[in-house]
């Protein structure tokens, strides 16, 4: 019998009504100041990572007016995150990385011009991997008009493949599980047949999964985002976590982990993002608490320390 019991679907309102009115001790948010990029903005990064012993932030870096971003590599000089020097960049957005098999695996989204839209973009996920950052070669991409694909090695050795399929499938975004035994089969048909989670967001929301985390007891921490359009048209991006069990299918509720105001001021892309926290990554450190690394408004990154939101279930 599972140990996770998933409820009824939950909107963003009552998700966020429960977060109020729980008590967190949340804090201090920080501004990750990046230098070396001109004017640009640098956002929707991931968690610092180790690569070849030296602590490295991925970012989109991007014009405030734009949305031809790049993925760069940063490393910390005098509190400051600089360009590492002789790293790789990759034409994508919104980068996310894990380590499988020993390797390092990286994605992000590629755009593309829509093949039947005039003016408009497609995309899609494009994979990367290799023993080091400047080793990464592209092995797989994922379907047209999918984004937030996220893989993680498994206790059991095969490779967990959350999917996020939009349109006839998934509506406005909705995710999916899957399991693949080696990186040669992670095919863009295998991703499109994933098995789409139930009452996780109602039709008019979206959600997808960020950065999995594989527990000590097998089971993967799923940190995410769920959202939101308002009356508006404002968007309204929420960091989220779940619990998934890759050995029955079950899964536990959708609960909020921070909202846009437990993080600093700062500037946004336009007015319609303001409200818009993307989960980039999660360091957990081990006495219960954690930090959350997110892109802020489209414009900017920060971290806050926060509760472990996995600790209980291990």
């Amino acid at each position: 019998m599972s140990l996770l019991v998933k409820g009824p679907v939950k909107t963003c309102e009552e998700l966020l009504q429960e977060f109020n009115n729980k008590t967190m001790e949340i804090g201090p948010a920080k501004n990750i100041e990046f230098v070396g990029v001109g004017n640009k903005d640098v956002y929707n990064i991931t968690a610092p990572f180790l690569d070849n012993g030296e602590l490295v932030i991925a970012g989109r870096v991007e014009d405030r007016d734009s949305e031809e971003s790049s993925v760069y590599f940063f490393v910390e000089r005098a509190g400051k995150w600089e360009p590492k020097q002789d790293a790789p960049t990759f034409r994508l957005q919104d980068p996310f990385l894990t380590f499988i098999k020993g390797d390092l695996v990286l994605g992000g989204v590629e755009t593309f011009p829509h093949p039947e839209v005039v003016g408009a973009l497609g995309w899609r996920t494009i994979f990367l991997k290799g023993s080091s950052i400047n080793e990464l070669k592209e092995f797989a991409k994922g379907p047209d008009g999918m984004k937030d694909v996220r893989l993680v090695e498994l206790s059991t050795g095969d490779i967990g493949v959350f999917t996020r399929p939009q349109g006839e499938k998934g509506g406005r975004g909705k995710i999916g599980f899957t399991r693949i035994d080696t990186l040669a089969n992670l095919t863009s048909e295998k991703i499109d047949k994933a098995p789409l989670l139930v009452d996780q967001f109602i039709d008019e929301e979206w959600g997808g999964a960020n950065e999995i985390h594989l527990l000590e007891n097998g089971l993967l921490g799923v940190l995410g985002h769920i959202a939101n359009f308002d009356k508006e048209g404002d968007r309204h991006y929420y960091p989220m976590i779940f619990v998934y069990n890759p050995l029955d299918d079950s899964y536990s509720d959708i609960e909020l982990i921070a909202t846009r105001s437990k993080f600093l001021e700062g500037p946004y892309k336009r007015p319609d993002l303001i409200d818009v926290v993307f989960s980039g990554g999660l360091i957990r450190k081990g006495n219960g608490r954690a930090v959350l690394y997110a892109g802020i408004s489209d414009a900017c990154a920060q971290s806050i320390e926060i509760p472990d939101p996995f600790d209980r279930f291990e």
